[in-house]
């Protein structure tokens, strides 16, 4: 079997039109589910980039390896030390290396290693290409050389090849000549200029009031979007810039089931389309980025179409819980290779073959590159704990109904504190649990001894020139809080 495995950042799945996204954003990967399986609610076991790509490639939960943050001594894998053999046990139980022992030739075209300096996304691949801008490459750069690939090794059999797009990923910076597709689409009504008025009062890297990031003033690498949110209509020209990109990614996935076809080799290629996160555009007043363990961040899209195996699922939807790290698991099953003792992932491959729900009873997720929480996804529930807010205004407890509340506006923890339980007891025991299994603790206490995540560490320049914008902006009180109590939630949520 051929596998294609498209692999798109910052890519939510409620803006997909499969998904039931209003606008048509996605026509190709449309096509794709239509022949294939979708999934509901698959999650990244960790957030964002650099620990969600680890996890999907080594296998293993970050709290495991202790890879949760972007920087740090929890932005690396441990050293094996004295028991380390004459190759790395990471290197022989990696995804592409258990490919390649079950005959796989294994290709993967990516800035993303080289972006994070996370060598170990490319453990056990036969070839890499670094295509050389760190994630700021446009789709129109990645598809060349995943062109180039498939018409030198397209007709062999038996390859993996991974193709990563960066297009939905900030700044908004396609080509000029592409236009805005949704220059007069309708928008989803959920956010009103109330919200927006108070998530101006209110602070935070990529919030309504800092889009970019520590500052409202937009980078001219920035095609479309606002540097600051304060109406519906700047609302409304974030997300076309955000949809555009999409749109524009969708265009060379196209491209490249053009070439499989004319390749002849259609019917024969299995074709997986997923991402490493979602992103954030107004919940929790986070704009264009993903600084949760949420659903906005967490959830991903998964789209797999596999010839043999999908052929009477085809266009059926899965609604079990799943994590993202089940994928390499199942398509070690599918190809008849053989999963490490060590992993944490289960295979779902009966799902694909068959209309049968699986899935988990609940998943713990975790996010530790801008804060530190850990979340519990159950039925129609997610319970967040917030371990440090970075530099949000998170409480520390926050439960959502995701079916009356996808957007994650109205906290229920303190008129359901009995759910807020439930999470939590299951957290614990999910904790503890991995606590006997990895030698590093718990890497979120960890993070908070270095002064917190990467991106909002209270030992930082960034820190403390935000606490003076904050006073000059006219926010000076949350500047006196985050003075008194750093990275604390600054409320329990229960009250």
């Amino acid at each position: 079997m051929r596998i294609l495995y498209i692999d798109i950042d910052s890519l939510r799945p409620d803006h997909l039109s499969c998904y039931g996204y209003r606008r048509q954003t996605s026509p190709h990967i449309d096509a794709v589910a239509a022949e294939g399986v979708r999934f509901e609610n698959l999650y990244a076991t960790d957030s964002p980039c650099l620990p969600s790509r680890t996890a999907f490639f080594t296998g293993l939960f970050g709290i495991r390896t202790g890879v949760v943050n972007h920087g740090g001594e929890y932005a690396d894998l441990p050293l094996e030390g004295p028991g380390r053999g004459f190759r790395s046990r990471l290197a022989m139980e990696s995804f592409a290396a258990c490919l390649g022992r079950a005959g796989y030739h294994t290709a993967s075209i990516s800035p993303f290693p080289f972006r994070h300096a996370a060598y170990q996304i490319w453990f056990g691949f036969t070839e890499t290409y670094d295509t050389g801008k760190g994630g700021l490459e446009n789709a129109d750069e990645m598809y060349p050389p995943a062109r180039r690939w498939l018409q030198a090794n397209g007709k062999t059999d038996n390859w993996f090849l991974h193709v990563n797009f960066w297009d939905p990923h900030t700044p908004y910076d396609h080509p000029e000549a592409y236009g805005n597709p949704f220059a007069d689409a309708p928008m989803d009504d959920w956010i009103t200029q109330d919200l927006i008025d108070r998530q101006n009062q209110s602070f935070g890297p990529h919030s309504a009031a800092e889009v970019p990031g520590f500052t409202d003033e937009l980078p001219p690498v920035w095609r479309m979007g606002r540097g600051r949110i304060r109406t519906v209509d700047d609302a409304r020209a974030h997300l076309d810039g955000y949809d555009t990109g999409i749109h524009y990614a969708d265009h060379f996935v196209g491209k490249l089931i053009q070439d499989l076809k004319e390749l002849g080799i259609y019917a024969e290629t299995a074709i997986i389309i997923s991402a490493d996160h979602g992103e954030n555009h107004g919940e929790l007043n986070v704009w264009g980025d993903h600084q949760t363990a949420d659903q906005c961040t967490n959830r991903l899209p998964l789209i797999v179409r596999w010839p043999g195996v999908t052929d009477r699922t085809a266009g059926q939807v899965r609604q079990g819980l799943h994590y993202h790290l089940d994928l390499p698991a199942t398509i070690l099953e599918l190809v008849g290779g053989e999963q490490p003792l060590a992993w944490d992932g289960q295979s779902f491959a009966a799902e694909l073959r068959s209309p049968q729900e699986g899935g988990r009873d609940f998943l713990v997720i975790s996010q530790g590159a801008w804060s530190c929480q850990r979340s519990v996804r159950w039925e129609n529930w997610l319970m967040i704990r917030t371990y440090h807010t970075g530099l949000k205004a998170f409480p520390e407890y926050m439960l959502f109904d995701l079916a009356a509340d996808p957007h994650e506006i109205t906290n229920l923890a303190s008129r359901r504190p009995e759910l807020v339980a439930v999470g939590l007891q299951r957290m614990d025991r999910w904790v503890a649990a991995q606590m006997y299994r990895t030698q590093r603790g718990d890497p979120f206490w960890g993070i908070i001894r270095e002064g917190g995540p990467l991106h909002a560490n209270e030992r930082s320049d960034e820190w403390r020139q935000y606490l003076t914008r904050l006073r000059a902006t006219g926010r000076g009180h949350h500047a006196d809080r985050l003075e008194r109590f750093g990275g604390r939630p600054f409320t329990s949520g229960l009250e």
